[in-house]
């Protein structure tokens, strides 16, 4: 394992969190937070999660 695979690892769990996100952000209608803010806090928190825990985890 190295860093592309690390590097794939974050970008799959960036895919996925920000499609999660930003489904469930269409289906809600208060407007507390902007969709943009919302899917850059997920999507930094996302990848920094997928490439480290695969880093970590060797």
């Amino acid at each position: 394992m190295g860093f592309k695979t690390d590097l794939s690892n974050g970008i799959i769990s960036l895919v996925i969190s920000l499609a999660v996100t930003a489904a469930a952000a269409r289906s809600e209608t208060d407007d507390d937070w902007s969709t943009g803010e919302l899917l850059a806090a997920v999507g930094i928190a996302s990848f920094l999660s997928g490439y480290l825990t695969s880093y970590f985890a060797k």
